[in-house]
Formats: C-alpha cells, structure tokens, sequence
C-alpha cells in the first residue's frame, strides 16, 4: 500500500482541498495497481489530508513558531494513523516548506515530492516569497480575521484565479472557518514559521516535481524556478492559475503529477517547464 499525505498552507485545512484527494487517488490508485500486480484497480494507494498545527481537526493546537516543530507534529498524525512510510507527499506553500523540512531531516521517511508554490530561503528573497502587492490585501484580511465573510473573501480573490466558483467556495469556506476557526494568533505564529524557515541547500534524496502558477498573486513563482534550478527538480508551471493552484486548475495538477510519476517513477527528472 502506497500512501500519499497532503499537506495545505497557511492558515488552509483538509476540506480546503475540494476535489483534489479523491481526483489524486482515482488517477494514481489505478496506475500503481497497473505499474505493480499488471491489473487496474483502486486497492494500490491511500490518501492522508493531515491538517498543520492550528488548523482544521488542530485548531484549538498552539501553531509551533518553527517549522521542523511541524515537521514532528505531522510525523505523529502519521504514525497515529498508522501510515507506514515512506510516503509520497504532496504539498502546497508553508505545507510545502514542512514537506522540504521533513524529507531533509528524515529522508528514510519520504519516496517522493510534490511541492506547489511553495518558497523558502535560501532560495528566495523575502519580496519574492511574498509578493509586495499582497501585503494591503494581507493586512486587510487580517483587520477582518473575525469577520468571515471579508476575510474569506479577500483570500479568495488574493490566491484563486478561477472565480467560476466564487459564490460557492466562499459560502464553504466560511462554514469551514465557522466550525474549525482558525486564530489570529496561531496564523501569525504561522506566518513567522513560514518567515522564518530557511531549507538545506542540499537536495532531497527522494524525487522531487516542483508545480507552480505563472499567475500567482501571493508568492512570485520565481521562487518555485528558482527552488527547481538549485535541486534540478523536474519543474512544471500553469499558464493562468493564482496561488491555489489546486483549486484552481485540480485536473491539470493530478495530471502532472501522474505524468512525473509515469516518467520518472523513482528519481527527480529534468526541468520540463511549459
């Protein structure tokens, strides 16, 4: 049994992926099937949406100020969840910093990543990493943190590109924020986590696909090319989606990654940029 454990950003939870976990095991349960017994079927792969400290199913959890503290939080969801390793993990922004900091630290535990507009120092600059037209729109939001309706609304418009769905994701969002609440406290320890951390310069020893959107209105993907340069991780971007790329675009995200899978399988190829 292959597992997959997700990991969201800032502030996001599990039910913030939308379509995405199942679209990801429909299109991978069967291809592993395939690659390992010679027959379809959806028996091959198990998907973990594993909420970060202070978010969803850990909301009332004090949010740790470093990321490696992440790292052994996530760790622990896993084993209790008895997922044996190593995993495939995909991750997006801070939960892609957590993944890097995991597979670094402990990468007996880590087969593979997927990294979607994430950034990290030493590989970025701190304007890079957040972009400066974000930072009103930020402020904003955090002003309204108890006022779901604002504040969803101005995350939405900050990281979604695709506003086909606007009126429904906001009405979800905020009965997600209703039920889960995610403090002001604990997204500003998150934000310093994510601030604050800083990768090794040394690549991943598992393969490594880095996603991102050339439209990103949160994070420049300059840091995700830059990021795939450094470790020459095979590097993907999508030509309109903003920061939530699976939201965004999930189909074409699911796609990418079956296709790294089909092609590399086991090793990190070169940078395919589209």
């Amino acid at each position: 049994m292959s597992t997959w454990i997700l990991l969201r950003g800032l502030t996001r939870e599990a039910r913030h992926w939308g379509a995405l976990p199942d679209a990801l095991r429909d299109a991978l349960g069967g291809m592993r099937d395939d690659a390992a017994n010679g027959h379809a079927g959806g028996q091959g792969m198990r998907v973990l949406t594993i909420d970060l400290p202070g978010n969803g199913e850990y909301a009332r959890v004090r949010a740790p100020l470093r990321v490696p503290e992440m790292v052994a939080f996530v760790r622990a969801a896993a084993s209790e969840r008895g997922a044996p390793g190593p995993y495939s993990v995909l991750a997006m922004s801070l939960g892609g910093m957590v993944a890097t900091c995991w597979a670094q630290r402990h990468p007996a535990d880590i087969a593979r990543l997927v990294l979607i507009n994430t950034s990290m120092r030493p590989f970025s600059r701190f304007d890079e990493r957040l972009r400066p037209t974000a930072w009103l729109a930020l402020a904003r939001a955090a002003a309204h943190w108890s006022d779901a309706r604002v504040a969803e609304a101005v995350i939405h418009r900050l990281t979604c590109n695709n506003r086909a769905t606007r009126d429904a994701d906001l009405k979800s969002w905020a009965a997600i924020r209703a039920s889960a609440p995610v403090s002001r406290a604990n997204a500003l320890r998150q934000l310093l986590a994510a601030a604050r951390f800083s990768a090794g310069r040394q690549r991943p020893e598992c393969a490594t696909l880095v996603l991102s959107s050339r439209e990103d209105g949160l994070v420049d993907p300059a840091c995700s090319a830059s990021l795939a340069a450094a470790w020459r991780a095979e590097h993907w971007r999508h030509p309109w989606a903003g920061h939530d790329l699976p939201h965004d675009d999930p189909s074409w995200t699911v796609e990418r990654v079956r296709a790294w899978l089909a092609q590399t399988d086991a090793t990190a190829g070169f940078d395919a940029s589209t």
